[in-house]
C-alpha cells in the first residue's frame, strides 16, 4: 500500500516550484501535515504493557482534518453519532450539484459559494417538506459536502441524507410518508437554482455570462439510511484526497489510481504526473474553520425531538463501536501511553526503563 506521505515526499519540492506562486496557506499547511504523518520524522507516542512489560514507539498522525490516515477514527466517531440518530422511516439521499459554469466562480470564492450550496440545498428541501401534503412541517437532514467528482477534478456538490419524516410544532405532530417517493428531483433542481441566482447576486457576486436553464438534482431511497451514512462518513477521508487503499501504483514520475465509475460501476483507473496528482489533493483542502458537514432541522445537535420519537416508536439505537486499542504484540493485551511527543530522532529514543528511571 502505497502512503500519501510518500509521495508528498518525493513530489512536492517540484509541485512547489510549479505552483507555489499560487498556493494559499492552507494548501502548504496541508501539505507539510501530510508529509510528516505517522513517518520516521514525526514525534513518537510510548506504548507499554503491563502485563509483559513490553514497550514499542509509534509515530504519531499529524491530526489534520484532510490527512486521510487520521480522519479513518473521526469518520467513524461521525457515523456513529449519525446512527443514534436514526428514526423510523424510509430515507432518501438527494444530491444538489453546482453546474460547470459556476465551479471558476467557486474556486475564487470558496466560503461564500460552498456556504451558499450547502444553506440553499437545505433550504430547498424544507421547502419541499413544508408544502407536501403528507408531511407538512419541518424535516431533517445530514449534509456533507464534497468538492471533487471520483477521477479527483473539481466537482462541487452537496449530499443529504434525510427520512421521508417531518415534524409539524404548531400542532405538534409527527408525520411520516410512505409512499416509496419523496419529492420530484425536476422540481427541486428548479427551486435550487433560483434559490442560488438569488443568493449569489445578494451576495455580490458576479454571475456567470452564461449557465444551463436546467439544473442537476439527484433524489434515490436509500432503505433506513444506515448505508447512506457509512457511505457519507467516507467522504470525511476521501474529502480531500483519494483514500491511500486506491493509490496503486508511483513509478516513473506518474500515479495511478483507481475509482469507480458512478454510472457503470466498473472500477477504472487515471494516471498522472506525481506534480498534477497533489495538485489535485490541493485544491479541495477547504478553507479554515469551514465544516464539511452539518446537520438541519429536527436532526441538528441542539434538538432534542429525535430522543423523544425514538422512545415513543422503541427505536433500537446501535451502540457505537470501540475505539481500537494496539494489542501487546507479545501477549495480546491492550496496551498504554506512557508518553506522547516525544522528539527523538532514529536509535536515540530512550527505552522504558531509563524513562522510569528518569521519574524516579
Amino acid at each position: 500500500m502505497i502512503r500519501l506521505a510518500e509521495i508528498v515526499a518525493q513530489y512536492a519540492p517540484e509541485l512547489i516550484k510549479q505552483y507555489g506562486h499560487e498556493l494559499l496557506p492552507g494548501q502548504l499547511k496541508a501539505l507539510s501535515a501530510f508529509e510528516l504523518c505517522r513517518s520516521a520524522n514525526a514525534p513518537k507516542m510510548l506504548l507499554a504493557c503491563d502485563g509483559c512489560d513490553k514497550s514499542s514507539w509509534l509515530p504519531h498522525s499529524c491530526g489534520n482534518r484532510h490527512c486521510p490516515h487520521c480522519q479513518s477514527h473521526e469518520s467513524q466517531r461521525w457515523i456513529d453519532k449519525q446512527l443514534q440518530k436514526l428514526v423510523p422511516g424510509e430515507y432518501f439521499m438527494v444530491t444538489f450539484t453546482l453546474p460547470a459554469e459556476f465551479r471558476q466562480l467557486a474556486w475564487h470564492h470558496q466560503r461564500e459559494l460552498y456556504e451558499l450550496i450547502i444553506r440553499n440545498a437545505w433550504a430547498t428541501v424544507n421547502t419541499f417538506s413544508q408544502n407536501d401534503k403528507k408531511l407538512r412541517g419541518t424535516t431533517g437532514a445530514v449534509t456533507v459536502l464534497h468538492t471533487h467528482n471520483r477521477r479527483l477534478d473539481f466537482h462541487p456538490h452537496v449530499h443529504l441524507v434525510m427520512p421521508a419524516v417531518a415534524f409539524d410544532a404548531r400542532q405538534r405532530l409527527w408525520r411520516n410518508k410512505r409512499s416509496g417517493f419523496l419529492f420530484d428531483h425536476k422540481a427541486l433542481a428548479k427551486v435550487f437554482r433560483a434559490k442560488m441566482l438569488e443568493s449569489i447576486r445578494q451576495a455580490g457576486l458576479q454571475l456567470p455570462r452564461s449557465y444551463p436553464a436546467e439544473w442537476v438534482v439527484d433524489c434515490k431511497a436509500v432503505g433506513t439510511g444506515q448505508k447512506a451514512l457509512v457511505y457519507l462518513g467516507a467522504l470525511f477521508i476521501s474529502g480531500a484526497c483519494c483514500p491511500k487503499k486506491n493509490i496503486v501504483s508511483d513509478q516513473n514520475g506518474k500515479v495511478t489510481f483507481r475509482y469507480q465509475n458512478s454510472k457503470t460501476k466498473q472500477w477504472e483507473s487515471r494516471t498522472l504526473s506525481g506534480v498534477e496528482f497533489l495538485h489535485k489533493i490541493l485544491l479541495h483542502i477547504l478553507p479554515k474553520g469551514f465544516r464539511r458537514a452539518r446537520n438541519f432541522g429536527f436532526l441538528h445537535p441542539n434538538s432534542r425531538l429525535v430522543k423523544l420519537v425514538q422512545l415513543i416508536k422503541r427505536v433500537f439505537v446501535p451502540p457505537p463501536k470501540p475505539r481500537p486499542v494496539p494489542g501487546c504484540p507479545c501477549c495480546g493485551k491492550p496496551m498504554r501511553i506512557v508518553r506522547t511527543r516525544v522528539k527523538y530522532a532514529g536509535d536515540a529514543l530512550p527505552s522504558l526503563a531509563s524513562i522510569r528511571e528518569t521519574a524516579m
